[in-house]
């Protein structure tokens, strides 16, 4: 298996569970730092594109459509891909910056359709900050539950990488058919989402090398981002 397949091997790097305490607890600090950048970014480039009329001209191409959100799926898909590899990079800090900032950028410009629908045609208008708390609460509580047992949760990779392939296979159907997700499939994917905040936690102090705190920030804003998502839709079913 190459590097490319598996990004945790990098040979020059150490894996952060055998690095020093110092190292660890550096390799962590930034790690979450550069997440909590991560965040505050992509809160300031959505909000910034709520406020500029492409915003509307956005949802009413992906919503006027049949393959509207497809289009922007694939298209996301294919920059999640790309922003990945960058991150990952072993030769080019520059690089792997280069790659969250993209992925950041790809997130927000993706989440502009929801973020304006639910701003704009929902009575409660606090529904946007009661989903981006109620994320907060269960990362947080999802974090220490990793952090104080010290579990490895890298045995959840495959059972995750199947229900992703039925969970994109059941979207796509969705999108091409034209029915709807479902309150039962917006909840599974909550709970999907959590698991990979503990798969990627769990790699935080398990598996990822000292040196790569910018790819082991992008897995976990990348979680972040889809339980977000999914919470806000529930949100929204319930109003």
């Amino acid at each position: 298996m190459s590097y490319a397949d598996n990004p945790y091997e990098a040979p020059q790097y150490t894996f952060a569970a055998e690095a020093a305490a110092d190292e660890r607890a550096s390799f962590i600090t930034k790690t979450y730092l550069h997440l909590a950048g991560a965040v505050v970014a992509f809160i300031a480039i959505t909000a910034g594109l709520l406020q500029l009329p492409i915003a509307q001209q956005l949802t009413e191409s992906v919503l006027g459509t049949q393959y509207g959100y497809l289009i922007v799926l694939v298209g996301f898909m294919a920059v999640s891909w790309v922003a990945n590899s960058w991150a990952s990079s072993s030769t080019s800090v520059g690089m792997q910056y280069a790659g969250l900032g993209l992925y950041v950028v790809a997130e927000s410009i993706f989440f502009v359709p929801i973020l304006y629908i639910a701003h704009n045609f929902f009575p409660d208008d606090q529904i946007i900050p009661q989903a981006g708390l109620t994320t907060l609460v269960l990362f947080a509580g999802l974090t220490c539950v990793v952090f104080l047992t010290r579990k490895d949760f890298s045995f959840l990779r495959g059972i995750l990488g199947l229900l992703g392939f039925a969970a994109m296979a059941y979207i796509i159907a969705a999108l091409i058919f034209g029915f709807s997700i479902g309150l039962f499939f917006t909840v599974a994917m909550i709970a999907f989402a959590c698991g990979y905040i503990l798969y990627d936690t769990s790699n935080v102090l398990h598996h990822y090398r000292i040196g790569q705190h910018v790819a082991a920030s992008l897995a976990l804003f990348a979680s972040v981002a889809l339980l977000f998502w999914y919470v806000l839709q529930l949100f929204m079913s319930r109003d």
